[in-house]
């Protein structure tokens, strides 16, 4: 342990601790612009410097470990004097535009600016206009607002894997841009919006449609169906005053009626479908010898980075589609057939915790199998928040409601979707009961539970079968499995295990790209408790449990794997250039 004064305050941490987590324990904030709790320190926008009593050293705090006896000051005239005309520099090559820009009152240069009062430019502004990169249907580049911080770099390179983003350039010329400086949808990236989630201004953010949703649900010919994820209950409350992780399901389903939803369902019916399909995909690679180990196919970021950086695994995925799509299809025929409304009027909107959800719905034609667009629109939790507020709904009033049936109800398993190690779990609960005929005793699956960057373990079921499985997060860590497996297979040979769940994001969905901003690990922590509770609570617990899942069966689909379910629930995949031509 390191004893240390920082302001007065005597600390005592762990060592290893930097100076700045040191002045979080005693209660002091150190201003920052380029730090993130996500990433090794970068170290340089500077804000963060301070002195250290007996020395002339100026010292930055984010990446200086704290040693025993220091007295460290981080506040004084001097220091603010120095981060004020830090602020202003970076003003000085920054736009002052924040009345329309997408991050005006959630930017952290601005509240920065606020705080330190600066209130007049006394540097001559050298604000360069670049294009803004719309290459994607998911993320904006704004590079004319880019105060160089290095996260969004640091995000793509060391925590995706992806390098998709970049500094070109020296000194004043350098410029953050796309890989070899192509445009954004020409580059390796994978769309699962975690540059835009952790930069501190609006230089990357979400395709903004959120008129185009206001706009369909005021045209009276349509009928609006809108599905809600998992992970968005969890997270879409902090937009408006409420801890991370208070589950505001019902408001949610109350909001989208007020704001001209016709129907609202819920994704966890298609996710409950989605384990009834990948579960019984499963059992038979296990049971029949099939290509394994099975890999999870709900996430678009994953699925996107398995078809650019291994396409040889392509066989390893499950075919099952993503339960938003699944959710689509489903609304398009199943429903719609039983509640006989034309399915060309419906207009299928889908909310997501994930950037990369609003490309999935373009992906190919298996994404129009019902025989229009399965899913017309995506909106992220960020976008829900900012029609929610332009409405004028007061969100934290709001009565709760429920989901339309029949295909808005929804089983535990499905609601810890978002959550990594969810899926697997969901998963095998029913793989359990489709092997043996009972259901787990105790439905809970700790060994794929917490946030080691990849978890396994081993499921016995009554000695008719071994499920080994693995759960990994983040396509950095995801690297070392799937060499694992690409090295098996070259030797003849095959990875121990029988399926993995992968998720694009660090946490899961809870944290995808598209959720409120300020993420950390105990954001992630919170949300994944409120994911769990929701399960806890739930009248069933398991996806063939779900009553409204069998009656889908009964009446349209047959069983898993049918047919019609191989028609509307599966997909395939083709692989992807990392650069395109």
């Amino acid at each position: 342990m390191i004893h240390l004064t920082i302001q007065g305050i005597e600390v005592v941490v762990e060592e290893g601790t930097t100076v700045l987590e040191a002045a979080q324990k005693a209660g002091i904030r150190i201003p920052t612009l380029c730090y993130h709790p996500d990433l090794k320190p970068f170290g340089s926008c500077g804000l963060c410097i301070c002195k250290q009593e007996g020395s002339a050293k100026i010292i930055r705090a984010c990446a200086t470990p704290a040693a025993e006896g220091m007295r460290i000051i981080t506040h004084d005239n001097e220091l603010n004097e120095v981060r004020r005309t830090i602020l202003e520099l970076v003003m000085s090559t920054h736009p002052a535009s924040c009345l329309t820009c997408v991050r005006n009152n959630k930017c952290e240069l601005q509240k920065l600016c606020v705080e330190y009062g600066v209130r007049e430019q006394p540097f001559e502004t050298r604000i360069k206009t670049l294009p803004k990169d719309t290459s994607t249907k998911a993320i904006v580049l704004d590079p004319s607002k880019c105060i160089k911080c290095g996260r969004c770099v640091q995000v793509c390179q060391s925590l995706q894997g992806v390098y998709a983003l970049e500094f070109i350039g020296r000194g004043d010329a350098t410029q953050m841009c796309p890989a070899a400086n192509l445009p954004l949808g020409d580059s390796p990236c994978i769309k699962c919006g975690q540059c835009a989630a952790h930069c501190p201004v609006g230089a990357i953010y979400e395709v903004d449609e959120g008129n185009v949703f206001i706009k369909e649900a005021s045209d009276s010919e349509k009928v609006v169906a809108v599905q809600i994820a998992p992970a968005v209950r969890v997270a879409l409350g902090e937009e408006f005053g409420f801890k991370p992780g208070e589950l505001t399901t019902g408001k949610i389903y109350t909001a989208l009626r007020r704001l001209g939803a016709d129907y609202v369902f819920d994704t966890n019916f298609g996710a409950d479908m989605t384990v009834m399909e990948e579960a019984s995909e499963l059992v038979g690679r296990v049971t029949k010898g099939g290509v394994l180990p099975q890999l999870t196919s709900c996430c678009p970021g994953w699925i996107e980075y398995v078809t650019k950086y291994y396409p040889d695994l392509i066989e390893n995925l499950s075919s099952a589609k993503s339960p938003m799509m699944m959710q689509g299809a489903i609304t398009k025929t199943y429903w719609a057939e039983k509640m006989k409304i034309d399915p060309s009027k419906v207009y299928s909107v889908a909310i997501m915790p994930c950037t990369a959800k609003k490309v999935e719905i373009h992906r190919d034609e298996h994404m129009r199998s019902s025989g229009y667009d399965d899913v017309d629109l995506v909106l992220t939790t960020r976008e829900l928040a900012r029609i929610i507020k332009q409405f004028g709904i007061d969100f934290a009033s709001l009565p709760e409601s429920q989901a339309d049936s029949p295909i808005g109800e929804y089983s535990g398993a499905s609601t810890i979707f978002g959550v990594t190690g969810g899926v697997m779990e969901a998963a095998v609960r029913t793989a359990y009961n489709q092997i043996t005929g009972k259901d787990l005793s105790d439905p809970d699956i700790m060994t794929v539970r917490g946030n080691g960057s990849f978890r396994h373990g081993a499921l016995d079921i009554e000695g008719k079968a071994t499920v080994r499985f693995g759960v990994v997060h983040g396509m950095a860590n995801a690297k070392q499995v799937l060499d694992e497996i690409r090295e098996a297979k070259k030797k003849g040979t095959r990875a121990p295990y029988e399926f993995i769940e992968v998720m694009a994001c660090r946490g899961g969905c809870i944290a995808g790209g598209g959720q409120p901003l300020g993420t950390d690990d105990e954001v992630r922590s919170k949300r994944t408790s409120g994911s769990y509770t929701d399960d806890k609570k739930s009248a069933v617990r398991c996806s063939h449990q779900n009553p409204s899942v069998k009656k889908a069966y009964e009446e349209y689909f047959g069983q898993p794997l049918s047919e019609k379910s191989h028609h509307l629930l599966h997909t395939e995949y083709k692989q992807v250039p990392v650069y395109k031509n």
